[in-house]
């Protein structure tokens, strides 16, 4: 089977710098895995990689939609997939980077959701519900309509519990009887790249510094500049609504960048119970001066050995 590289792990350790690094050595073109990276115009706040960072090596999947523009990960799956074999037909290694891990599952397992379209009315009820009412609410329901998605599902994460209410109201049947799988067509190799706790939490930290510092302010301005509600799904990437926040006088730069951190290490510890799971994952040591050449040592024996 063609050969297909993935580096995930949580927030801010560094994948795309590997990435980039590995496709330059391998001749390798990089996929995005990242469910905000590809939004037009959101770009320090979701950390894509900068043209001469880029520079010499083919990326796809970023800038793909308009920042109001509904995107699935059926049609993710689609784009990413015509990649992948777009760069094996160039003869080039296709690498899969990125911290969604719906979006990776839908690569590497065959993993997609039910085809039905969203509901905007009965979509903007339910957020109406999940804010005035509390997720626990919601959660009981979803476990009386489905309890096995219920069980598995981020009962944090707004958007996963409400889009899986929203299937089993409109179809009458449990969203986790809908899920369609169909195997990978690859031979995969899957990194993923973390550090201990406190030294994950200080990275994001460092990261959302260089945001603030980077023009991160004037890129909120001008999206809401622009137009854009910023309750639309593109906006929950951490940092948007927090600086909006700030712009709209609510409050401090400082207890902005303090939301925006706390937030961040909730998604790495999110991140990180998705991904723990997965017994397929070599873990590599985010901040080890060796970490390239551990990761090239890692995929020269497997390209070199097909078994």
């Amino acid at each position: 089977m063609d050969p297909l590289l993935v580096i995930g792990g949580p927030t801010a350790t560094g994948k795309t710098a590997l990435a980039v690094q590995l496709a330059r050595r391998l001749g390798g073109e990089i996929v995005g895995a990242d469910a905000r990276q590809v939004y037009r115009g959101l770009d320090i706040g979701t950390g894509k990689a900068t043209a001469t960072e880029l520079q010499g090596v083919a990326h796809h999947l970023i800038d793909v939609a308009a920042p109001d523009a509904t995107f699935t990960v059926a049609q993710y799956a689609a784009l990413a997939t015509a990649a992948i074999a777009g760069a094996l037909g160039r003869r080039h290694l296709p690498i899969l980077v990125g911290g969604t891990g719906l979006y990776v599952r839908a690569i590497v397992d065959g993993l997609l959701p039910p085809e039905v379209p969203p509901q905007p009315e009965l979509r903007a009820e339910l957020e109406r519900r999940w804010l005035r009412e509390g997720p626990d609410t919601l959660l009981r329901e979803l476990a009386t309509l489905d309890p096995v998605a219920a069980a598995r599902i981020d009962r944090r994460n707004p958007r996963r519990v409400i889009r899986a209410l929203e299937v089993c109201l409109v179809t009458g049947r449990p969203f986790s009887d809908q899920q369609r799988r169909q195997a990978a067509p690859y031979r995969l190799l899957q990194l993923a790249l973390t550090t201990e706790r406190a030294a994950l939490h200080a990275l994001a930290d460092r990261r959302i510094d260089a945001m603030l510092e980077g023009g991160f302010v004037d890129e909120v301005r001008g999206l809401r500049a622009a137009g854009y509600d910023f309750h639309l799904p593109a906006f929950s990437a951490v940092g948007y609504r927090e600086v909006a926040a700030y712009l709209d006088g609510s409050v401090s730069l400082d207890e902005a960048r303090l939301r925006m951190q706390r937030a961040t290490h909730a998604y790495q510890r999110r991140q990180l119970t998705w991904s723990r799971a997965d017994p397929r994952l070599r873990w590599l040591e985010a901040r080890s001066p060796e970490v390239l050449e551990t990761a090239l040592g890692l995929v020269g024996r497997w390209l070199g050995d097909p078994s």
